[in-house]
């Protein structure tokens, strides 16, 4: 699974760039209100809306909007009703692609999403096309230079770790769902600071282009990343 780290490393880069421009705050605050909408507002009932929560101190959101986010779910406050639909199709040279979205308008969403895959000789694909190539894991990103990949693994050893890479001075942890915020905190026993948390759609098969090719495939990436329905967007591109 080392393959996932290419286009993960490009999100983290990207989604610092979205907080400091208050994208990120937009995205957070839509999921988090489906997910209190969805499961309730107690976060200790409620392990998605926890971990959304670690995320919204993550990326130092005030305390407030998640309340007020929390509660425009739960209907205590009036809020704009968000449906999440999980889109799948094929991108440039053929790469398998799954989009999250959260919508308040399907007709709108999806008619963006054919348009931005067939712009660049993609096409979007019946449920179940592409799905099938991905699991959802739990993936977690640490920062810390005072330790090396086989020494975090041999720390986690007793945990579901699926594969832990390494990008400059950042760790991608990838473990089961239910393990989540066992690894979580056993890297702050450790030291190493949390960069991000989520759950993600990780390849079970991954494809490769050329260099020419897979710069056209993250240009497209990109511009899916960008729509203002979309909260995540997965490839089994590996490179």
């Amino acid at each position: 699974m080392a393959g996932h780290s290419k286009w993960s490393t490009i999100k983290h880069k990207k989604a610092k760039e979205d907080a400091k421009r208050g994208k990120a705050f937009t995205k957070l605050i839509k999921e988090i209100s489906v997910v209190a909408r969805i499961g309730g507002g107690d976060p200790s009932g409620n392990p998605r809306l926890r971990l959304l929560l670690e995320k919204a101190k993550e990326i130092n959101m005030p305390k407030e909007n998640a309340e007020r986010a929390i509660k425009k779910g739960t209907g205590e406050l009036p809020g704009v009703n968000y449906e999440a639909i999980t889109y799948e199709g094929y991108g440039p040279y053929g790469i398998a692609v799954m989009v999250d979205t959260l919508t308040d308008n399907k007709n709108r969403t999806v008619a963006g999403m054919r348009r931005l895959f067939s712009s660049k000789g993609g096409n979007l694909a019946e449920n179940g096309a592409v799905s099938w190539i991905f699991e959802k894991k739990g993936v977690i990103r640490v920062s810390g230079n005072e330790i090396s990949e086989d020494e975090l693994l041999e720390k986690l050893i007793d945990y579901d770790i699926d594969d832990i890479t390494k990008d400059e001075n950042i760790f991608c942890i990838i473990c089961e769902s239910k393990s989540l915020m066992k690894v979580k905190s056993e890297t702050e026993k450790i030291g190493l600071l949390t960069e991000n948390i989520d759950l993600e759609w990780i390849p079970k098969t991954t494809t490769q282009l050329s260099e020419e090719q897979a710069e056209k495939a993250y240009e497209f990436l990109e511009k899916l990343d960008d729509h203002e329905d979309v909260q995540n967007v997965y490839t089994n591109l590996t490179q």
